[in-house]
């Protein structure tokens, strides 16, 4: 006979398994925009080359942070509902 699963639990381990998921996708995909920007930018022509992946880098990390925050920082909705509920109730005494 199986145990009942905490619904709250597995809400927090999927978005955790999900973000998991995201990270190696980042690594894999930005790993690869250098190399391909390494193989063809080898030898410099130039000192002043701008690096042109970190440009995906930088704007995918944004939303890797905040998934990130989301799965395992302080944005989890519940958490913020009981903090919402603690000051109305502390401004209702």
């Amino acid at each position: 006979m199986e145990t009942p699963r905490n619904e709250f639990l597995w809400r927090k381990a999927r978005k955790r398994a999900s973000f998991k998921m995201h990270l190696v996708t980042y690594a894999v995909v930005n790993g690869g925009l250098w190399l391909i920007f390494l193989l063809t930018t080898y030898p410099f022509t130039s000192d002043h080359i701008v690096p042109w992946p970190i440009f995906p880098m930088l704007g995918w990390g944004i939303g890797l942070a905040t998934h990130g925050l989301s799965a395992y920082g302080r944005m989890d909705e519940n958490t913020l509902a009981q903090k919402e509920y603690e000051k109305l109730l502390r401004q209702q005494a």
